[in-house]
């Protein structure tokens, strides 16, 4: 199908609220990117004429459109929606019903987020939404807390900004328009190697020409005029928020200070504490404190490792007694002085050895019993009384 006139109007009335219809539609129109300002400006007299549901459908077809060309970056459709979609945008949600008002508010959201509009137009088409519900005294929260929404989620101090930035965006609904047309008539008349026609076409031309560019000259004027008073505004908001700031930085610095001071304090006690002083004196700042002892430290008392003194009474085992000498019981250290024969007979029962007959390399040696020390030599009858003596002695010191 070519595009003309018709066929753009017989696209929109076939329009329905289908995901399908809205997708095919918004390829053709797509297509057709050439004709954008044609078919926005068809688009938005269709929609003035439909009814409510229809104007929701269209709406839908617009945003399909927006974020297309958004995505796929074609700025036509973009540009030639931006002076008409406030003005749709409030003419399909003044006199709606109230789910058609919601469904509307939830397009503008996703505008909003998904940044589809520049700043200005978003803002301008919420601002025709909020007056709307202001005039019918039921002004709602927008989703995602919009600016549109109640006054109070706009802080005190941003308040004097709402009014001029609301003005420059109803300007700049205009003042784009207007240069857009003064700049495409300028070229098509005063741009080198364009068709000059006759004289008198020619001037009645220049005149018009010279008509488009005092409306876009007083478009501008008014855009100016209105950024002015949003640039004072910002300049009043920015010179006080800069007054709080040096007064911030000068509080931050004083605070600073005092926790670097109570820091050194809360050290100087801790070292204190670990030191053993007492609370109320000072910890003592000269070199190498840590390294020598404190000399008014209590040492805990310890029990002397000294043995005792001789004056205290030593336990000393008695001394086994000594037998008196007698026949029977010779002294103690006595050998005998010459071999014994092996067979030889023990003189008397008592006596502490036994005649053993062990042959060991041709010699006989005799065994001592275990119950005494030395053997009883016998046939001692005359030893010397003196000689006994001194060999008793020599027993007793051993």
């Amino acid at each position: 199908m070519a595009y003309n006139d018709d066929a753009v109007l017989a696209k929109l009335s076939s329009l329905s609220e289908t995901q399908d219809s809205i997708v095919s539609v918004a390829q053709w129109i797509m297509f057709y990117r050439r004709h954008a300002d044609r078919t926005v400006q068809l688009w938005l007299q269709k929609l003035k004429d439909s009814s409510s549901h229809k104007r929701l459908n269209l709406v839908y077809l617009a945003n399909e459109v927006a974020q297309q060309s958004k995505a796929r970056r074609k700025e036509e459709f973009l540009v030639s929606f931006s002076p008409a979609v406030a003005e749709a945008v409030a003419v399909a949600y003044k006199g709606a019903p109230h789910d058609v008002q919601q469904r509307i508010r939830r397009v503008v959201d996703v505008w909003r987020e998904r940044g589809v509009f520049e700043g200005p137009i978003q803002q301008a088409v919420e601002a025709r939404i909020h007056d709307l519900d202001k005039a019918r005294g039921t002004t709602k929260a927008g989703l995602g807390g919009s600016i549109f929404g109640s006054a109070s989620s706009v802080p005190a101090e941003l308040t004097p900004l709402v009014t001029p930035q609301q003005n420059v965006s109803k300007v700049l609904l205009t003042t784009k328009p207007a240069i857009k047309s003064a700049n495409t008539d300028y070229d098509s008349l005063m741009a080198p190697g364009s068709t000059v026609p006759s004289a008198p076409v020619y001037a009645a031309r220049l005149s018009g020409l010279l008509k488009t560019l005092a409306q876009a000259e007083g478009a501008v004027e008014q855009c100016v005029k209105a950024r002015r008073v949003l640039v004072n505004e910002l300049q009043k908001l920015l010179d006080t928020n800069r007054n709080a700031l040096i007064e911030d930085e000068n509080e931050l610095e004083n605070v600073m200070q005092k926790k670097i001071k109570v820091e050194d304090k809360k050290t100087e006690v801790e070292r204190a504490i670990m030191a053993g002083l007492p609370n109320d004196e000072p910890y003592p700042t000269g070199g190498g404190q840590d390294d020598q002892p404190v000399a008014d430290m209590d040492r805990p008392e310890v029990e002397a490792l000294t043995p005792p003194s001789n004056d205290e009474e030593e336990f000393e085992p008695e001394p086994n007694p000594v037998p008196e000498w007698s026949p029977e019981f010779p002294p103690e250290n006595t050998f005998p002085a010459h071999p014994t024969p092996a067979t030889q007979t023990l003189p008397t029962i008592s006596s502490p050895y036994k005649s053993v007959a062990t042959t060991s390399n041709g010699a006989k040696k005799r065994r001592l019993d275990d119950t005494s020390d030395f053997p009883d030599l016998g046939g001692d009858d005359g030893i010397d009384a003196d000689v006994a003596e001194m060999l008793r002695k020599d027993s007793v010191s051993n």
